[in-house]
């Protein structure tokens, strides 16, 4: 699955990630997700993609980012949209595909395999252009909560999908330090995501 002498990166969408986890039941350790991937390749860049809530003087996320950044991730983050949706409810919206898919493209010369955290049916069209330079694309998410929190056709188009709860043991938190696993704020986020059934 992976060759030792690879260049990975990580390509982290946190929103997806965080509810993929949490249907999941677990949370992510990030200090041991590192050491994980380095034990498989080496890991030549982890991104972490959010957007954050800027008028909020505290946001549950900003530990868990300012841990990343401190930790060998780099964390690409932009302002959320608020907005209020027909039934006068607060909706928060982020998306962050295009900001991780242009790294991704930016990458491609100099990356052998990529390991995108994302169930979002949108990154198929990302998946096969890195498989057309060459790259193997490894995607990680779940297909054992119900729904399932992967897209049919980004899951057929990976070279190899990881099921999340099969790295629950490697990644998932324990008793130990709060700082690598603080609790993001992404349960907030209407980011458009498409899990299972895309449009």
């Amino acid at each position: 699955m992976f060759d030792e002498r690879e260049k990975i990166a990580l390509m982290i969408d946190g929103a997806n990630l965080y509810a993929t986890s949490r249907a999941l039941g677990f949370d992510i350790d990030y200090r041991q997700m590192l050491v994980a991937f380095q034990k498989r390749g080496y890991v030549l860049r982890a991104y972490y993609y959010t957007a954050l809530v800027e008028d909020q003087e505290y946001s549950a996320i900003r530990p868990l980012i300012d841990w990343l950044d401190y930790n060998g991730y780099r964390v690409i983050t932009k302002p959320a949209k608020e907005f209020t949706d027909a039934s006068g409810r607060r909706k928060v919206k982020g998306n962050m595909d295009i900001e991780l898919a242009v790294d991704a493209l930016d990458l491609a010369d100099t990356v052998d395999h990529f390991v995108l955290f994302s169930g979002d049916g949108d990154f198929r069209a990302l998946v096969e252009s890195l498989q057309r330079k060459g790259r193997r694309v490894t995607v990680v998410s779940t297909t054992s909560s119900q729904p399932p929190m992967i897209a049919d056709e980004l899951r057929r188009q990976a070279d190899v999908f990881i099921d999340l709860k099969s790295l629950q043991d490697e990644i998932g938190r324990s008793g130990g330090d709060r700082s690598a696993r603080a609790k993001p704020a992404e349960d907030e986020f209407d980011d458009d995501d498409n899990y299972g059934d895309d449009d």
